[in-house]
């Protein structure tokens, strides 16, 4: 088609090309024309329509972040781009276009339907993220393996499928392959598969359909697996003790050990330490997941009693409210029939003072929330801080007890060496540290050193990160009080201006006559 702009220049969706779209296609009514007058903005437009422009290249569409409908068809775009802030979108119309590839679409979770209609795709891919697929029309474009079929296996929901005008629609089994593979189909290139079709493809090629359903299970549980290990992991990092249900911090003690790995040859020296270090690990992290139940109660406990603070409070004043409006309506009609000057000053001036002492009041039972509720995140710092204070002193300790039974039965082996008492037969780079006492003291020592290297890391990433989010949390809590007590403020102030401006309002009325 792009025939009929080869005489025009390519163009770029920009601000002025958007802003007249959304003028032409908005409401023709009055407030249509207003909405004109005063600007409309893109952030507010459901539909927009971009059709016959000449648009080479997709740009400025980002201020659309409510838009759910996109028509972008009959243009010359090469590259699908400038999509990703549509969230929102729910119909895409690409079609007619020089596009090539599918891509930039990973955003669009929300999309429905997308007609790709004549263009220059040859493979069907890169749409994993359209989970709401129900209409994806690709005719006349350039795909040619029936592979690309199994691809769409994928998308649930999809019931609309256009391929014709492609080379693949030319192959004989084209319509039985399709109706075999995708048995939620409900539309084949704008024509109904009816069950009979449905029923002599899966015959068909019911060998082909099993084999790929086992594959696909194999795949989905192996991606279940995964899943799993993650929200498993995320909840040991949540509890900030990842990798200690295992031997992943005695291993990476020993990964970097080169004298260690070594001086483990000798005999009794492997079975001295892994057993125990690992069960003190597991220990920690039973401790860590307990700890995190108990943070978790004690951040519910919290937030129940920050709430029903609130809730008493609110109540509180709705009620000193309710009275004052009882007598607020009471008094402006009784200043509003007072015909005496002196009579109506003081009545004036006796309800001035009933809102300032209302204003008073509400301000009063403010600040005793505040005060309350500062006691109440005081006290759940205090516990908070009290459960994340977490370490692991004991695989220090087992370290240390360690090293001095490994350096007790080097000593041992150095001795019967030099007696030619050794019956162990040692590797030649083990037996080459038994030269004298002062070379094994330092291997042992140096392997020693590196092991409290990693035992204080992970302890301090341990207490770091546990701190970190305790002060993060308590951070954020004392930032929402701030901003809860601003809005309560704001609140009275507007209340009060309202009454208050009732009563001079009236005021001036009186005083006019």
């Amino acid at each position: 088609m792009n025939w009929l702009y080869d005489s025009v220049e390519p163009r770029v969706t920009d601000e002025d090309m958007l802003k007249l779209a959304v003028g032409e296609q908005g409401p023709r009514d009055e407030a249509g024309q207003l909405a004109r007058q005063e600007g409309i903005l893109f952030k507010d437009v459901l539909s927009l329509r971009l059709d016959f422009q000449n648009i080479l290249r997709i740009d400025n569409l980002w201020q659309f972040e409510n838009l759910r409908k996109l028509q972008l068809d009959n243009n010359i775009i090469e590259k699908i781009e400038g999509l990703e802030r549509l969230v929102h979108l729910v119909w895409l119309d690409l079609s007619f276009n020089n596009i090539e590839a599918i891509e930039g679409l990973d955003t669009l979770v929300n999309l429905e339907d997308l007609s790709l209609f004549n263009n220059r795709i040859s493979k069907i891919d890169s749409l994993d993220a359209l989970v709401k697929l129900q209409v994806l029309s690709l005719g006349n474009n350039e795909i040619s393996h029936m592979m690309n079929i199994i691809y769409l296996r994928r998308f649930k929901d999809l019931r609309t499928l256009s391929l014709s005008g492609n080379p693949i629609a030319e192959e004989e089994d084209y319509k039985m392959f399709i109706c075999a593979y995708l048995p939620d189909l409900m539309y084949l290139d704008f024509r109904r598969i009816d069950d009979h079709m449905k029923e002599l493809a899966e015959s068909k090629h019911q060998y082909g359909i099993d084999e790929l359903k086992q594959r696909e299970n194999l795949i989905q549980a192996q991606l279940d697996d995964e899943r799993a290990q993650r929200e498993e992991l995320e909840e040991h990092k949540a509890a900030f003790v990842e990798h200690l249900n295992g031997s992943f911090l005695f291993d990476s003690m020993y990964a970097e050990d080169v004298e260690g790995n070594k001086l483990a040859h000798l005999p009794g020296v492997s079975e001295l330490l892994q057993d125990k270090f690992v069960i003190i690990c597991l220990n920690i992290f039973e401790y860590g997941l307990k700890q995190q139940e108990k943070r978790k109660v004690e951040l519910d406990t919290f937030n129940e009693c920050v709430q029903e603070a609130i809730q008493e409070n609110r109540e509180q004043g709705k009620r000193r409210i309710a009275k004052f409006e009882e007598t607020h309506l009471l008094s402006l009609n009784a200043i509003r029939d007072e015909s005496e000057v002196t009579n109506l000053e003081m009545k004036i001036a006796e309800h001035s003072k009933d809102i300032t002492e209302l204003f008073n009041m509400l301000m009063t039972l403010e600040m005793q929330l505040v005060e309350q509720l500062e006691e109440t995140i005081n006290m759940f710092e205090r516990n908070i801080m009290d459960l994340v204070a977490l370490f692991i002193e004991n695989c220090r300790d087992l370290e240390n007890h360690h090293h001095e039974k490994l350096l007790e039965i080097s000593i041992n082996t150095l001795e019967k060496i030099l007696k030619g008492e050794l019956d162990e037969d040692l590797p030649y780079d083990v037996r080459a540290l038994f030269v004298d006492k002062d070379t094994i003291v330092n291997a042992v020592g140096t392997s020693h050193d590196l092991h409290l290297l990693k035992i204080d890391n992970r302890e301090d990433e341990l207490v770091t990160r546990t701190n970190s989010w305790c002060s993060h949390l308590v951070d954020a809590i004392h930032k929402d009080e701030i901003m809860r007590n601003r809005r309560r403020v704001k609140e009275i102030h507007q209340y009060v201006d309202h009454v208050q401006n009732e009563l001079d309002n009236l005021e001036c009325s009186e005083i006019i006559d």
